[in-house]
């Protein structure tokens, strides 16, 4: 690649209105090296993106005054009924990169067929529910109908929808495969097929029920793909199996930065410590609304009712509550009735709720991608946010590896009155990790001979003759 176009793609304001094409090829290593970055007269209002009446009306009545450059680039290209692979990074508007132009062409070719007509599969319940809040809003002008699939919902109620001919549904993989073990579902005339946070999806393992879904689709709809990133090998040898002459759009991508969102480190003791500067923070900054991620559901019940000691408004969302208890803690979190949600990375994935300034990760995420997906609840769009991680010596190598992996540095942060004795390793090593203590190799000891234990009655009768058995009864 040349210095100067190299150069091009590290300079963020370029990438944002660059349409970056990748011809599909069979590997990872080809897909850099066959970016070709151009840059394309976008549009600055929706209204030059030619979308339909009843959809500008409802984007007005949404408040939505500009396209984000996800939305400026992607939806030229799905409107000419194109396969895509996007990538940007979360808050930056793919929802509506990929409803927009698909409202569109079923506004625009209306259809007698049987059948669903666009399919949106994205990973975990609460995400679906905010896809269909969305598209409800957008659709709210026209005749169109939608649906939703999640697991803990009457099955039933979802068969009939399905029955009714629902044009656009929005579904988990996994309930949507039970229904197809039911022949419910209809596919065969399915115009579009769109896969939103497709590297989460792969990370959860419905890699093999997707394709199950895939293969049951009609062959000539149209596919597209979003995802947070490219880095991930599975996105892309799924890209290879379902997309056909793709574009790609890579938009904001991990390495970017997220100028808007500070990120601090604190470091803690253990987790006791880690208690208590939690409940200091959540006391002492400033906030509309806080998230608390921790890495089991175990930790966040744990947390919760020290917390509501401190007269603080927290709930707990995990994976392992009832459906009904979920959607009652969501919408008690979206209205403010609770502003501190303790959550976990499934239960958490896809939450998109205004006000979330502060985002706290009591446990380190286990990876970079985690991580990057749990900061994006805060700081979307053009709001700002903090970020801070509470780390204990045994993360210390997991949070250097989440700075070399995002290429940042984070603020390191000390809160006076809860400073702790633990102030990082003595020792670091090129990357940022902590250094090893070399163990002593102690001389070894010469080989201890065991001592053979001789009784008194068999050192005294060394050397004399056994007296025969016969000669002793004789006597």
């Amino acid at each position: 690649m040349p210095a100067d176009l190299n150069h091009n793609l590290n300079d963020k304001k370029f990438i944002m209105t660059a349409n970056i094409q990748i011809h599909p090829l069979r590997n990872r290593s080809n897909y850099s090296r066959f970016m070709q970055p151009h840059l394309t007269n976008t549009p600055l209002s929706f209204s030059g993106l030619s979308l339909t009446e009843p959809l500008l009306t409802a984007v007005s009545r949404l408040g939505f005054k500009q396209p984000t450059p996800v939305q400026q680039q992607a939806i030229p290209l799905a409107l000419e009924y194109k396969d895509l692979l996007v990538s940007a990074e979360t808050g930056s508007g793919k929802s509506a990169a990929f409803l927009l132009p698909t409202l569109h062409h079923l506004l625009t070719l209306p259809s007698r067929k049987f059948g669903t007509r666009a399919l949106i599969l994205v990973p975990t319940r609460e995400l679906a529910q905010q896809l269909f809040k969305q598209c409800r809003q957008l659709i709210e002008f026209t005749d169109l109908r939608t649906g939703i699939i999640t697991g803990g919902d009457d099955f039933r109620l979802q068969q009939n929808m399905l029955r009714r001919n629902t044009e656009i549904v929005i579904a988990t993989p996994g309930r949507l495969l039970e229904l197809m073990e039911q022949e419910t579902p209809n596919f065969s005339h399915l115009e579009v097929l769109i896969l939103d946070e497709a590297d989460r999806m792969l990370d959860m393992g419905f890699s093999e029920d997707v394709l199950t879904i895939v293969k049951s689709c009609n062959a000539q709809r149209q596919t597209l793909l979003f995802s947070a990133t490219l880095t991930h090998f599975g996105v892309i040898k799924m890209a290879d199996r379902i997309l056909q002459n793709h574009e790609v759009v890579a938009l904001n991508t991990l390495h970017d930065g997220h100028r808007n969102i500070e990120q601090q480190i604190v470091l803690a003791d253990d987790n006791d410590h880690k208690q208590k500067l939690l409940a200091w923070l959540l006391l002492n900054e400033t906030y509309d609304k806080a998230l608390v991620f921790t890495n089991s559901r175990v930790q966040a019940d744990t947390l919760r009712s020290p917390l509501r000691g401190q007269k603080l408004r927290v709930g707990v969302l995990h994976g392992e509550m009832d459906q009904k208890d979920r959607n009652r803690m969501m919408q008690l979190y979206r209205e403010g009735a609770v502003n501190v949600m303790i959550a976990t990375d499934l239960a958490a994935r896809g939450l998109d709720i205004k006000g979330i300034n502060l985002v706290i990760n009591f446990d380190v995420p286990r990876n970079g991608i985690n991580y990057i997906h749990r900061i994006g609840r805060t700081g979307r769009v053009d709001e700002l946010g903090l970020t801070i991680a509470l780390v204990k010596s045994t993360e210390w190598n997991l949070m250097s590896g989440i700075e070399r992996f995002l290429k940042q540095k984070f603020k390191r942060r000390t809160i006076k009155e809860l400073e702790g004795k633990y102030q990082g390793p003595k020792k670091l090593k090129a990357s940022g990790k902590a250094a090893g203590i070399k163990k002593k190799t102690e001389p070894k000891k010469p080989a201890v001979t065991e001592k053979l234990k001789i009784r008194h009655r068999d050192k005294k009768n060394i050397g004399k003759r056994r007296v025969p058995t016969n000669k002793i009864s004789s006597i």
